[in-house]
């Protein structure tokens, strides 16, 4: 999962006094610049503790989440493609689109109906749609996605969860009796 850079960093910023946010935000904005994973989260981490004596608040903010806004970078995608990925603006764009567009139906009477104007409004929203910048790297972002899952599910233990039947005469009776 990739979060969204800009809402960390407001979080962040918003724990914040004014006087401290400019330099702050240089340093966020620097380390999710870097391309090398390790060294961002590195700096990201140095940042997190230097806020946590004077801002504890911005420093938790910081902590909290901090490895998924490196999502991208991990996965080694090309950086022109994760700056475009690295926020949610724009599914937040397409979003709006979709509000404004079912915004006059006042009354619902399906999931089959919102699923529609949902989709009027995605159709709405698609002319408004430009390249996604590094377009051309998405099969290579998908192909990331895919060796990085095939990865986790490597090192996540297998469990084998056989039902266990150890029911009494009198609990099958009842199971019986009630079906």
């Amino acid at each position: 999962m990739q979060r969204c850079v800009r809402h960390k960093e407001r979080n962040v910023l918003d724990h914040l006094p004014e006087r401290d946010q400019p330099a702050v935000k240089r340093r966020l904005r620097a380390a999710w610049k870097l391309s090398d994973h390790a060294t961002a989260l590195e700096r990201l981490g140095a940042l997190a503790a230097e806020l946590e004596h004077s801002h504890p608040g911005a420093a938790a903010s910081l902590r909290e989440g901090m490895e998924e806004t490196l999502t991208l970078q991990r996965l080694a995608i090309p950086q022109q493609l994760w700056r475009t990925l690295s926020s949610t603006n724009p599914i937040e764009s397409m979003i709006g689109i979709c509000r404004r567009t079912s915004r006059n139906v006042k009354r619902w009477q399906s999931g089959d109906m919102c699923l529609r104007w949902t989709a009027a409004g995605m159709l709405e929203a698609e002319r408004q749609f430009r390249k996604i910048i590094g377009y051309q790297h998405l099969a290579a972002l998908a192909n990331a996605v895919e060796a990085d899952l095939a990865t986790t599910r490597a090192q996540t233990p297998t469990q084998t969860n056989m039902p266990t039947h150890h029911t009494t005469t009198e609990q099958g009776a009842t199971l019986a009796t009630t079906h």
